[in-house]
């Protein structure tokens, strides 16, 4: 049914309340006015370089949030470093701070700030884990970031909605994490693309806000624009118990709401499932995978963070022993998570069963420590399972419920938790938290935040300059990449490379390096150059590392078969032009080596949506399309969104 013909659903009713320019026509692009904003420090440091590029006074929205969560590994003095800048900023650009150790952003956001019918962005593909409180929020790039703290309204694709009616309520065994992967086994890692996930129907009543959140937070894997579901009465429950009741708004789908898209999941029908190395869209009921030896437990992240999802573990391991192959890890998503956890014994249980317990934050998840073995499966909570994100190159990292993780944990292999000798546990949660404000350092007046001087180590790089995109381009294929490439391979996480992320000279040279360790050098030789891809190109973080460090390299031309939309993004904010082939066959008549020439950029922008591009090596020309908006042409042409903001002002 047509969004036109019925009631309004709540993705809508959030897009229109805030809605500065354009038309809600899917397809087309609108400006959405920015509430809330959310960073955290392994792409915060970036976006407050940005700021200062952009010489702004003071954040222009209700809200911005500096979280440090996930370089808590101290390997050598940067990320320390980087934290006392970061903090630095947040007193001098009025943003609050959330000091190391007080937990995971996402959750952190959704217990202390989340607001249902707010708008929010945040430097993390994960932000729109906050659709569980019925807010419209989106992960983008650190650059629309700044500007939105700098009062600009984001720029998007006006997507479809994508109404999924929930029935039925989760049998034994079956958790949250069962229903978002569901979700991508029936529709992979594309099946979200340029859509807004909504869910509605009966089945909510059967799912906590942070029961939601764990299905949110991963439709990012799914490639959605974002997530959203009302604010209804499971959301005031959940705002009751972090005391802050005051800021519940109902906010739900009219009677005759209509979607552009539809789909069901009986809730009673699901079984335990999981995701295979290395894809979170590799998805198969856990029965099926059974037996597979299992190495490592790594219990926590933004995927799973409620004090649920680490009780349920804790409720099953009680009494019992870790099997002595595995190492079981668990790393408490907030403070305020792991003293509940203490106040009801479940730390205790987890400790005695043989567990691990680390500081609250990302850690393992974004490959900051827990490396697995060579070969050996880790099970995880996790959202994301690509190619060496753990911080191994050959791991074998699968995705799967808390449930099936602490099962993994006491019999050594991947077990279907329904065939534990055990009942299922019942479990006795708080009706309120265990509220902790302590470690959020709250914006200082603006009187005394002018008085602030940034406190800059020598680690602490500058942005780099970007110059106009040439009229004419003529570049090597400096490499050729498949379909999915997700952005931890683009530019890689973890310990090696993230305490550079200021640096950005530095960083580069890990760019590619998971698929081709020979493409810095090679893309320093050929200068300015062109990188041809598959399907959803740049899926995963939201890091714009990946597209400032090959830009950084030389990189002025993408050419894939389609594109994530957070990198896409990116991209184009980084004056690097992102063009698809029009016939998707082209990209198997493309090689490494080859070289591309576009004659007349601008014009051929300008022109209409289709551009020729000539294969030089082989004698061929390529159709091809772009999906600039004029604005985003202006944006590319110019170098990126920094040097036409400098450009604009010294007129």
């Amino acid at each position: 049914m047509a969004n036109g013909t019925g009631g309004r659903n709540v993705a809508r009713k959030l897009i229109a309340s805030h809605l500065v320019s354009g038309e809600m026509e899917p397809g087309t692009e609108i400006g959405v006015r920015i509430d809330q904003t959310l960073t955290q420090d392994a792409t915060g440091t970036m976006v407050m370089l940005e700021l200062e590029a952009l010489d702004l006074g003071r954040v222009r929205t209700d809200v911005s949030v500096q979280y440090i969560d996930h370089n808590l590994l101290q390997s050598d003095e940067r990320n320390m470093a980087d934290h006392i800048f970061l903090r630095s900023a947040c007193r001098r650009y009025g943003l609050w701070y959330s000091r190391p150790g007080n937990g995971v952003s996402h959750p952190t956001h959704m217990q202390r700030f989340g607001v249902p019918g707010a708008t929010m962005v945040g430097s993390d593909s994960h932000t729109c884990a906050a659709g569980s409180l019925g807010m419209l929020a989106m992960g983008v790039g650190g650059l629309e970031v700044a500007m939105a703290m700098a009062g600009e309204p984001i720029h998007v694709t006006m997507p479809e909605i994508w109404g999924i009616r929930l029935t039925g309520e989760p049998p034994p065994w079956v958790s949250a994490k069962d229903v978002i992967l569901e979700m991508l086994r029936r529709h992979g890692v594309r099946g979200g693309v340029n859509r807004i996930i909504e869910y509605h129907g009966p089945g909510l009543a059967a799912l906590t806000a942070m029961d939601r959140h764990v299905i949110a937070n991963m439709g990012a894997e799914l490639g959605a624009t974002t997530t959203v579901f009302p604010s209804d009465e499971r959301v005031l429950e959940f705002l009751r118990g972090e005391d802050r009741e005051g800021d519940f708004t109902e906010i739900v789908a009219d009677p005759d709401a209509s979607y552009d898209v539809t789909g069901e999941i009986d809730l009673s029908a699901l079984e335990p499932l999981i995701a295979r190395p290395s894809s979170p869209g590799d998805v198969v009921p856990v029965r099926e995978a059974a037996g597979e030896e299992v190495h490592q437990v790594v219990v926590g992240s933004s995927a799973n963070p409620g004090l649920r999802d680490f009780a349920s573990v804790a409720a099953i391991v009680k009494g019992r022993q870790v099997h002595p192959h595995v190492s079981l890890d668990v790393n408490p998503t907030s403070r305020q998570i792991l003293v509940d956890l203490t106040k009801m014994g479940a730390a205790t249980d987890l400790v005695q069963a043989g567990a691990r317990i680390h500081q609250a934050g990302c850690l393992g998840c974004i490959g900051m420590g827990q490396a697995p073995a060579i070969g050996r499966n880790s099970l995880r909570t996790f959202p994301r399972n690509f190619p060496g994100r753990s911080g191994t190159a050959d791991d074998r990292v699968w995705l799967c419920s808390p449930e099936t993780a602490a099962a993994a944990a006491l019999t050594g292999e991947i077990t279907d938790p329904r065939e534990l000798d055990m009942e299922p546990p019942v479990l006795r949660l708080p009706e309120r938290s265990s509220v902790n404000r302590e470690m959020l350092e709250a914006p200082l007046p603006e009187d005394e935040a002018r008085r602030v001087e940034l406190e800059k180590a020598p680690s602490i790089g500058v942005l780099p300059e970007l110059d106009p995109l040439p009229d004419e381009l003529d570049v090597p294929v400096v490499i050729k990449v498949g379909d999915d490439v997700s952005t931890d391979e683009i530019l890689m996480a973890g310990a090696r490379a993230l305490p550079y992320r200021s640096d950005i000279a530095k960083l580069a040279g890990f760019a590619f390096v998971r698929i081709d360790e020979g493409y810095p050098d090679r893309a320093r030789e050929a200068g300015a150059h062109a990188v041809v891809g598959g399907r959803n190109y740049g899926q995963g973080s939201s890091r714009e590392h990946a597209a400032i460090a090959p830009r950084h390299l030389g990189l002025r031309l993408v050419l894939a078969r389609g594109y994530a939309r957070i990198h896409w993004q990116n991209l184009v904010n980084f004056g690097i032009l992102p063009l698809e082939f029009a016939e998707e066959a082209d990209y198997d008549r493309v090689e490494q080596g080859d070289r591309l020439r576009i004659e007349g950029v601008r014009a051929a922008l300008e022109k209409g949506t289709e551009v020729e591009v000539r294969n030089v090596t082989k004698d061929r020309t390529y159709r091809a399309r772009h999906r600039l908006s004029p604005r985003q042409r202006e944006l590319v042409a110019a170098g990126g969104q920094i040097p036409l903001l400098r450009a604009r002002a010294s007129r």
